[in-house]
């Protein structure tokens, strides 16, 4: 049994770890996440850490990079493009788009490939057009949604985390649609500060963040059956 709880309203895929992403209409989610998603990520080389990568953390500039496969449908094996903050147009393995990066953070860094996806976390991030109105209320005026980063926005009139510990399910019952398990709400960092069309931070966000909503935005998920989503599928709430 199921019930319709919202509809698919944005679906976004993130080539670079900590780059922009791009709009999708339909999504593969397979054992690993959505395919593509996270695939390449910068690791600061000298990092000996468990999170080497370089991030918006030490480079906000970051975020202001927009990343997209040259063949979308094929991203274990397309190239990706990257365009910059300053307009130009470039391979991601332009060796100038390195050497700006690891300028920016004062270090050196390596770019790699990681087919299963580079998490924080968990593979799927999910918020709601509720639980993003919830935190424009308490913040007291509009927000970039993009700033969160979230895979999947569901327009609903509950917020993803109470949808913790349910599994989500999209398209028709018959269909070909994937489902998702939900599991912890996601915890945020100082990366949602920034401005994804400015690059600009405002601490103040973060301070929202932790006050009203116990430091979360939105719910992690995991698959638990692959398939598609598609923009403007039905959202259904498995029993």
């Amino acid at each position: 049994m199921s019930r319709i709880v919202g509809h698919v309203r944005a679906l976004n895929r993130f080539p670079v770890k900590s780059m922009a992403g791009e709009r999708l209409d339909m999504a593969e989610l397979d054992w690993q996440g959505i395919e593509g998603d996270r695939q390449y990520a910068f690791v600061r080389a000298a990092n000996g850490t468990r999170f080497p990568w370089l991030t918006a953390r030490e480079v906000p500039a970051m975020v202001l990079h927009r990343a997209r496969f040259d063949d979308p449908a094929r991203p274990k094996t397309s190239a990706v493009t990257v365009e910059t903050p300053e307009g130009a147009t470039v391979p991601l393995r332009d060796p100038l788009l390195k050497a700006q990066l690891e300028a920016a953070a004062g270090e050196p860094a390596t770019l790699i490939q990681v087919a299963r996806g580079i998490y924080d976390s968990m593979p799927v991030s999910i918020q709601t057009s509720a639980g993003h109105a919830a935190l424009e209320a308490a913040h007291g005026e509009p927000l970039a949604i993009d700033r969160f980063r979230i895979n999947l926005i569901v327009e609903s009139e509950v917020p993803a985390t109470e949808w913790r510990g349910r599994r989500l399910a999209f398209g028709r019952e018959d269909g070909d649609g994937a489902v998702v398990q939900c599991a912890d709400p996601i915890a945020r960092c100082v990366i949602v500060t920034i401005d994804p069309d400015t690059g600009v931070k405002e601490p103040r966000l973060l301070r929202t963040v932790a006050r009203d909503f116990g430091n979360a935005y939105g719910v992690y998920a995991g698959p638990a059956r692959p398939g598609l989503i598609r923009l403007r599928d039905p959202v259904r709430l498995l029993d």
